[in-house]
């Protein structure tokens, strides 16, 4: 049986709150664990631990060079190396992943916190406001903008194209997706054509270092270079700013694991590692299968989309029980799936960990507590988690 001759067994299209997707996940996985839609395209989703990991550890079987991401957005050109599979998306890894190491993820620590306490200061002189607009919006923003050492007066442009860009693919408007990917697409030139004219250190510049790439004696190729500047630019906003929001609605919700973690800022950094499993900030990486395939008792066909719903894979029972529950210092935590697995693994994963152990320590020094104070807005597909979170701090 064909996908487009299958009864939808999910639809991602619904109106979501906070809750919901997680809760048709968990049906899925005791009913449907590989569920078929009709929508965004069309697409399979796998919601089970074991199913994701295959996918994403396969790229002979599963390539991201078809579909990447749900729904498809990839409409003005290939942006290495998440649109490559080994080996073509070796070197632009090879460049990128020595100035995304722990060592120089941490050395921007304290410029972060500079920053996350610039970003609270007018929030807690008001009692409150939109965490994700007024705070995890702009914070990784500003963290990536030094590490791509843009200019300072691109960075509020740079917030506001990528913020549209989003907004765009939630929408699932193609036209608006187009436009607001140019915008980023001329960013990525400009600051491309000034390392040209004046090359940083390629050893701590991301631009210079694609640059200075050579395959074969070769440089890489042009337009290509360009597409990795523009995937650099915003892949690492929207992580970031989902994953606080949701933090933030967990503790609003559990004030007694918001107390414990205020007393014992020890105890931040595992708690951000349960809280990426919990609420992993991302459903609709994407891959295509290059030959027909079972997983689940089902055949996927050649060609077909599939989804790899991470979200609902560290949500598995069968290997991480109470799923659904924060669990401090849960014994097989290092298993989660949310900077992902595989060559397509997240390179910034010791950045993202960095920023967000900073944005909570800060965020819980500068308040006596807080609480959500208004109606919390979803993000859609891709992503998922809050996108709005109005909290009242006390």
């Amino acid at each position: 049986m064909s996908a487009k001759d299958l009864e939808r067994d999910f639809d991602p299209d619904l109106p979501e709150n906070f809750d919901s997707a997680h809760q048709d996940y968990a049906r899925l996985r005791a009913e449907c664990p590989v569920a078929h839609t009709d929508r965004l395209g069309g697409f399979w989703a796998l919601t089970r631990y074991d199913d994701v990991q295959r996918a994403a550890s396969d790229p002979r079987t599963f390539t991201t060079t078809v579909q990447n991401v749900i729904p498809k957005v990839a409409f003005t050109g290939r942006r290495p190396p998440l649109h490559l599979d080994p080996p073509d998306h070796t070197p632009y890894r090879r460049a990128l992943n020595p100035l995304l190491s722990q060592e120089r993820s941490e050395a921007l620590a304290p410029r972060t916190r500079e920053l996350a306490r610039e970003l609270l200061a007018p929030m807690v002189a008001k009692g409150g406001g939109d965490i994700c607009a007024e705070f995890s919006s702009y914070l990784p923003v500003h963290v990536f903008g030094e590490w791509m050492r843009v200019p300072d007066d691109w960075l509020d442009t740079l917030h506001d194209a990528g913020r549209a860009f989003i907004l765009a693919v939630h929408s699932t408007k193609p036209d608006a997706m187009k436009e607001t990917s140019l915008a980023l697409y001329e960013m990525a030139r400009e600051l491309i054509a000034r390392r040209r004219v004046d090359p940083h250190d390629p050893a701590i510049d991301p631009t210079s270092a694609l640059l200075a790439t050579r395959v074969n004696g070769e440089p890489l190729d042009d337009e290509m270079v360009v597409g990795t500047v523009r995937q650099i630019l915003v892949v690492g906003m929207v992580a970031p700013m989902v994953m606080v929001g949701s933090i933030c609605v967990h503790l609003s919700r559990h004030r007694e694991l918001q107390t414990r973690l205020r007393e014992n800022p020890s105890m931040i950094p595992g708690a951000v590692e349960e809280f990426l499993r919990l609420y992993s900030p991302y459903r609709g990486f994407a891959r295509t299968p290059t030959r027909d395939v079972e997983i689940g008792g089902r055949t996927i066909c050649k060609g077909e989309a599939v989804a790899l719903l991470y979200a609902s894979a560290n949500r598995d029972e069968q290997v991480f029980p109470d799923g659904d529950r924060f669990v401090m210092d849960r014994p097989n935590i290092s298993d989660h799936l949310a900077f992902g697995r595989g060559p397509h693994n997240c390179p910034g994963l010791h950045i993202g960990r960095m920023e967000l152990r900073v944005a909570l320590e800060e965020l819980l020094a500068a308040t006596h507590g807080f609480e959500v104070s208004g109606p919390v807005v979803p993000t859609r597909w891709p992503e998922i988690g809050a996108l709005s979170v109005p909290l009242r701090f006390e």
